[in-house]
């Protein structure tokens, strides 16, 4: 599973954009509104086209806190059994999902 944590205070920063993604190596994916309040974190969604598999709001940071959250944006690939194997702070560009993240992801469903 891939998880992103956001905030409405995204300052315009550019995440990659998940259709990169050759269909086989697909992973789930979830959004976490971290301390802001639920609407305001879809509707910063919506702005941007963003999408995820499932979004949820952790208003009082306890979700992030319990996966060692720095800042937002945040991204975490999660592997079976809750294991956090890859930790990006800061926006994921296309360029990590390719050289990065996919790999990453083909070898953890093998």
């Amino acid at each position: 599973m891939q998880m992103h944590l956001y905030q409405r205070t995204l300052n315009n920063e550019k995440i990659a954009d998940r259709s990169n993604l050759p269909k086989q190596k697909q992973s789930p994916s979830l959004g976490l509104d971290y301390k802001d309040k639920e609407a305001d974190g879809l509707k910063l969604l919506a702005s941007y086209g963003y999408s995820y598999d499932m979004t949820i709001s952790d208003k009082d940071g306890r979700t992030g806190i319990d996966f060692g959250v720095y800042g937002v944006p945040e991204s975490l690939l999660i592997h079976k059994g809750g294991i956090i194997r890859y930790k990006k702070i800061g926006p994921i560009t296309n360029e990590a999902l390719r050289d990065e993240i996919i790999p990453l992801i083909g070898e953890l469903q093998k």
